[in-house]
C-alpha cells in the first residue's frame, strides 16, 4: 500500500506554486515592530465620512439584515449608473448592466473568470496591483505582462501593447491611475489603445478604482471612447476615494450579456454584497462628492510634498498623476528593492513596499503610500533622507 497523502499533496498545483502577496508579507513584518512609520499599505487614513456611516447605522437599526438580489439593491444600482453617467458620461441600465460586488477585487475576478478560457492570453501592464497575474492564472489564462517605464511616467501606449498581441490574445486589463506608480493615461494614449482593441478584437477590463483621485489631467474612461462601450467591462468601487475600505464595495458596468456571465459566478460564490455596505454606498454615491473632493485636495498636498522630498534626497521620482502612491527609483543606491526596503525598516523604522511586489519590472523602485497623515510623511522623509545619506 502506498503512503497516504500529506495535506500539502491535496493542494492544487496551480495554487501551491503561486506566491503570497508581497504587500501582505511585508505588512506582516511591519506589524511586529514598534514605532514604525508605515507608508506601505494603500488604505486612506481618513475615517469614512459620518453621513455615510450614519446611513449604515440607520439601515441596521431599521432591520436591514437580509440578503439582497444577486445583482445588488436596485436603489444602489440606480445610484451607481447615475454616478457613472454624471462622472464619466457613460450610460448604463441599472436593471441589467450593473453588478454590485464585494470590492473591486471580486469584480476583477468575476470579469476574468467570466470571459477567459484555458489558454487565452490576458495582457496587463506592470508594475501593477499584485492580484492581476494570479487572478488570470486561477482562471487558467496566460498572463502577458507589458512593462511601463519611468521615462514615460509609467503610461501605457499602443506601441507598448502591439508587439505582444497574438491570435490567442483575448483581454486587455487596464488600471489607470495605477497602483503602484500613480501613472495616468493621456486622451491620446487611450485613443491609441482603444483603436488597437477594436482592430484586434480585444475585450478591455478597466479597473478605475483610483479614477476619482486624478489630480492634474482630464478624467475619462476608455469605455467612453467610440466603439469601446460594447467591449469594455468598467470596474470601480468605493474603498479608496470615499475611504470605505472596510465596507468592501465594488461594482461592474458592462453590456447585459457580460454582466449576466459575471453574476452567474457571483451568485454561486458570494451570493451578494453585504446589505449594510450597500446602504452606505447609496449615500456615498448620492451625497459624497464633497467628501471626495476634500480628501483629494489633502492627498494632492501630500503628493507634491513627497515628490519634492524624494527628489531632493536624490531618489528620482516622477510626479504621480493619480492614486496615492509615489514610486521613486532607488536603483542608483546599489541596493535591490528588497534590500533597500528591509534596511530602511531595520535602520530607520520606515516601511515602504519593494517594487518587486508589483512584478519583475518593479525592481529598482519603491512604493511609498501618501495615504497617511502629513506629519507622519514628513517624519518618514526625514528618516529616509538620513538613510540615503548614510549609503
Amino acid at each position: 500500500m502506498s503512503d497516504s497523502k500529506s495535506p500539502r499533496d491535496f493542494v492544487a498545483r496551480h495554487v501551491s506554486g503561486m506566491p503570497r502577496s508581497g504587500i501582505r508579507d511585508f505588512f506582516g513584518m511591519v506589524s511586529t515592530r514598534e514605532g514604525v512609520i508605515s507608508l506601505s499599505i494603500g488604505e486612506p487614513d481618513f475615517v469614512t465620512p459620518w453621513h455615510i456611516r450614519e446611513a449604515a447605522i440607520w439601515a441596521l437599526e431599521h432591520g436591514a439584515t437580509t440578503y439582497t438580489s444577486n445583482l445588488g439593491l436596485l436603489r444602489l444600482r440606480r445610484a451607481i449608473t447615475n454616478y457613472v453617467k454624471r462622472s464619466y458620461g457613460l450610460e448604463y441600465s441599472h436593471e441589467d448592466e450593473a453588478l454590485v460586488t464585494v470590492g473591486v477585487s471580486e469584480a476583477l475576478d468575476l470579469a476574468i473568470r467570466a470571459v477567459v478560457e484555458p489558454g487565452d492570453e490576458v495582457i496587463y501592464h506592470e508594475p501593477c496591483y499584485v492580484s492581476y497575474s494570479p487572478v488570470i492564472t486561477l482562471a487558467f489564462g496566460k498572463p502577458v505582462a507589458v512593462a511601463t517605464k519611468r521615462e514615460n511616467d509609467f503610461r501605457l501606449r499602443r506601441e507598448d501593447i502591439e508587439p505582444v498581441v497574438t491570435d490567442k490574445s483575448k483581454v486587455l486589463v487596464l488600471n489607470f491611475p495605477t497602483n503602484p506608480t500613480g501613472g495616468v493615461l493621456t486622451r491620446e494614449d487611450m485613443e491609441g489603445i482603444a483603436a488597437l482593441a477594436c482592430e484586434r478584437d480585444l475585450l478591455v477590463i478597466s479597473d478605475e478604482v483610483y479614477s476619482e483621485l486624478t489630480y492634474d489631467s482630464e478624467r475619462i474612461s476608455i469605455a467612453s471612447l467610440p466603439g469601446m462601450r460594447e467591449r469594455t467591462i468598467f470596474l470601480n468601487g468605493l474603498s479608496k476615494a470615499w475611504a470605505m475600505t472596510g465596507f468592501r464595495m465594488g461594482y461592474a458596468c458592462a453590456p447585459p450579456v457580460l454582466v449576466e456571465a459575471m453574476m452567474k459566478i457571483h451568485q454561486y460564490s458570494m451570493l451578494c454584497a453585504p446589505i449594510l455596505s450597500q446602504e452606505a454606498s447609496i449615500e456615498a454615491l448620492k451625497n459624497g462628492d464633497g467628501d471626495v473632493q476634500e480628501m483629494r485636495e489633502a492627498y494632492d498636498l501630500r503628493r507634491r510634498y513627497i515628490h519634492g522630498a524624494l527628489n531632493e534626497m536624490g531618489l528620482s521620482c516622477h510626479l504621480p498623476g493619480g492614486a496615492f502612491y509615489a514610486f521613486p527609483y532607488i536603483g542608483d543606491t546599489g541596493l535591490s528593492s528588497h534590500e533597500f526596503s528591509m534596511r530602511l525598516l531595520e535602520e530607520e523604522n520606515v516601511a515602504c513596499v519593494p517594487g518587486t511586489a508589483f512584478g519583475p519590472s518593479g525592481e529598482g523602485y519603491l512604493r511609498c503610500s501618501y495615504a497617511t497623515a502629513m506629519d507622519e510623511i514628513q517624519k518618514a522623509m526625514e528618516r529616509m533622507q538620513r538613510f540615503v545619506a548614510s549609503l
